[in-house]
């Protein structure tokens, strides 16, 4: 088949998996190796896709384990893979002064999940400023932060690898022995730079560039609204909810702001950024439930997050809301959402769900661990987060090759993967006579 005959969907596809392969064709040499020696592939191949996929997920240490040069090659694979196969794509295109093909702004448009083609090169342009802008800002104000601890140099690498790795909600780290970044629970400008970068980056990228505009157009859409008024309502009810269930056990011995801080960080985090300031293995099951919870909600569309999308999940509520008082048409802010929207977001939850499901069920057959343990690593591949329970790096070679299935999964998301497995460009123009199924 020529690369011209195929749908967006199977162009993203097949980016992402071959700047995995490469990924892993680089991570497997001797020079991405701390000791000298080269990586067994499958290691190689699971932290490309956990990079590219911006997860976060690791079966070694990233800190020990990789040499400066592999950690340059993560850190580069994470910033293709959240920004987006497409974004460089665009980026080399107008550097080169080429034009963008109306192919090329469909494909742009299914990759930021945007309504229409109109003004989606602006919004590539705006996409790739803002986001270098970020990463500078919190690299700077990191490595600053961080010198008088780690020296110049030091602090300047980790400052960059950081700020790149929370700007695109991958969650590697750099502290060693697994520990993310539980060294800094109490530091307050650390844990405010990283959570507000990798806030920003599960936004989206067209709810950015809304918020720049609005001095000008003085108006936000719809979507704008759902994504800002959900986020908010999950970052406020998550960090309640850890505060209350954690506040004397994992919290425990902690001053009263710095509980609110820690809560505050572990509820941002599984949306999806996979850094963690508590060992969440000292968890409750309640908070353990809640932060998978919010793993599988994840992020926004558009941007750099995973999971089946806080709009998605608002969508799903509003519908049932619009049902149960006995609407037609499902409703919000005085607007109607058409019915194939809310069958796609129906759509996207129950195959996130299933794949969840099938995932736990294919691993629990040849790794013995308890379910909650499995189940934590499998939600967290599809919302593409990166906190872990501690159960990726016991995974036999089975299991980690269904957790680099999960992830890839989880960064394009099932439905578009999908699209690309659907070959046929139009179904059959038949309608058939109306059926009933008794429901409920």
């Amino acid at each position: 088949m020529k690369i011209s005959a195929l749908k967006p969907s199977q162009l993203l596809a097949l980016g992402f998996m071959a700047v995995i392969l490469l990924g892993s064709i680089l991570l497997s040499t001797p020079w991405a190796s701390n000791e000298g020696m080269p990586r067994d592939w499958l290691t190689a191949l699971f932290t490309a896709t956990s990079a590219v996929c911006v997860t976060g997920l690791v079966v070694v240490d990233t800190a020990t384990n990789w040499s400066v040069f592999g950690q340059i090659v993560i850190m580069l694979l994470i910033q293709i893979g959240g920004l987006g196969i497409m974004s460089f794509s665009t980026l080399f295109a107008l550097l080169l002064g080429k034009k963008i093909l109306f192919r090329q702004r469909i494909i742009m448009q299914q990759a930021l999940g945007n309504f229409t083609v109109q003004g989606i090169v602006n919004i590539f342009k705006y996409l790739l400023i803002f986001s270098f802008s970020f990463e500078i800002i919190g690299a700077v104000i990191l490595a600053l932060h961080w010198i008088p601890i780690m020296g110049i140099t030091k602090a300047i690498w980790f400052g960059i690898f950081h700020a790149i790795s929370a700007f695109n909600n991958a969650g590697f780290d750099l502290f060693g022995n697994f520990k993310s970044l539980t060294e800094l629970t109490v530091d307050g400008v650390a844990n405010m730079v990283i959570s507000s970068l990798f806030i920003l980056g599960g936004l989206g990228f067209v709810v950015i560039y809304e918020i720049y505009a609005y001095k000008k157009t003085r108006k936000l859409s719809l979507h704008s609204r759902v994504v800002l008024i959900t986020t908010g309502a999950l970052i406020v009810l998550g960090t309640v909810l850890i505060l209350a269930s954690e506040y004397n056990h994992a919290l425990h011995g902690l001053t009263p702001s710095h509980k609110l801080l820690a809560s505050y960080f572990q509820a941002v985090t599984p949306r999806t950024a996979g850094f963690n300031t508590i060992d969440l293995t000292t968890l409750l099951l309640p908070t353990q439930l809640l932060i998978m919870f919010l793993m599988l909600i994840g992020g926004s569309p558009g941007s750099t997050a995973g999971g089946i999308k806080t709009a998605t999940f608002t969508l799903l509520w509003v519908a049932i809301y619009s049902i149960l008082r006995g609407k037609r048409d499902t409703e919000i802010f005085k607007r109607r959402i058409e019915s194939h929207e809310v069958s796609r977001a129906l759509a996207i939850t129950l195959l996130s769900i299933f794949v969840v499901f099938l995932m736990t069920f294919l691993i629990s057959l040849t790794n013995q661990s308890d379910l909650v343990r499995i189940l934590f690593e499998v939600v967290s591949a599809l919302g593409t987060v990166g906190l872990s329970l501690g159960l990726t790096s016991e995974l036999n070679e089975f299991g980690r090759i269904i957790i680099i299935i999960t992830m890839f999964l989880g960064r394009l998301g099932p439905i578009t993967i999908g699209y690309a497995l659907v070959f046929r460009q139009q179904q059959a123009q038949v309608r058939y006579p109306e059926g009933k199924i008794m429901i409920g």
